[in-house]
């Protein structure tokens, strides 16, 4: 596993907020990693284990996640909000150019700041997202966000994860359900195992239309001259084949990638994403 830096940054409304800082050459665009709605930094150890050296990588934990601070308002637990809180780190690290890696709400959120500052992404990479959402999916998400439970040791949460994700990630073994309990969940000050974030990160997600936000194709329009990576599991419940087809159709520079036997959401380690994430990163290389 390579080493990082666990850094922090403050968000207008004060809270302090954390990222791993993996440290790489300065002569390259840092990959900035956005997690999915339930997730956090340690989702994108795989991705950083196999570039960083090779390239900064910078995985956050938003508000309310990870060792971020918890929001004292609920309701700002929005994508809207998300965007501020990364344009706040952007600034103060003075970086002007980089590969954004979004996972589900990530990728919402590097849409969004696509719309905001489009000369700053040099690259992008939407994992198992789109600007529609499969109700499916969006369902079954409302279904278990902020409903806390807790463990008594990392193998019965490891057992929970996988009776959970088991049609999602088919090939797991249960080496693999327990490094998944270690992302998803903490050891609380009681001795027990719970999720890592704010139980009220469900408050506004519940409300119709607050799992996206506006206008979300016109966002991805914003990303029309970017070279960018759509990535789909293929048993995907979030991210239909139909959408994610649309979405390639209306980009310039867009690439389709669909990983075989997974659901929501590729873990970005799968053999099949190898290559052309590297085929990503050299055009984010080469685009000025």
């Amino acid at each position: 596993m390579p080493a990082y830096e666990n850094r922090y940054w403050w968000s207008k409304d004060g809270l302090r907020l954390h990222y791993r800082d993996y440290a790489g050459p300065a002569d390259r665009p840092p990959i900035l990693c956005l997690p999915g709605l339930t997730r956090n930094a340690r989702d994108f150890e795989g991705l950083a284990a196999r570039l960083a050296g090779q390239w900064r990588v910078i995985a956050v934990d938003f508000r309310g996640r990870g060792e971020s601070a918890y929001a004292k308002d609920p309701m700002s637990y929005v994508p809207l909000t998300y965007v501020q809180d990364i344009e706040a780190l952007l600034g103060e690290l003075a970086i002007d150019r980089y590969v954004a890696v979004g996972t589900s709400l990530g990728g919402i959120v590097t849409m969004l700041l696509a719309g905001t500052a489009r000369a700053r992404l040099a690259a992008a990479l939407l994992n198992d997202i789109g600007p529609d959402i499969d109700p499916r999916g969006l369902s079954r998400i409302r279904g278990y966000v902020g409903k806390a439970g807790s463990f008594p040791t990392w193998m019965h949460a490891a057992r929970a994860v996988a009776e959970v994700n088991a049609a999602t990630h088919s090939d797991c073994a249960i080496e693999d359900w327990l490094a998944m309990a270690k992302r998803l969940y903490r050891l609380n000050s009681a001795g027990r195992i719970v999720l890592d974030y704010d139980m009220k990160i469900a408050e506004p997600f519940r409300v119709p239309g607050n799992e996206a936000g506006p206008d979300m194709w016109r966002a991805l329009s914003s990303l029309n001259d970017v070279p960018t990576l759509v990535v789909r599991g293929e048993r995907s419940d979030v991210l239909t084949a139909a959408t994610a087809d649309r979405m390639v159709a209306a980009l310039d520079d867009a690439t389709l990638v669909t990983v075989p036997g997974v659901g929501h959401a590729p873990l970005l380690t799968e053999p099949a994403l190898g290559e052309p994430i590297d085929a990503l990163l050299a055009r984010a290389m080469t685009v000025a």
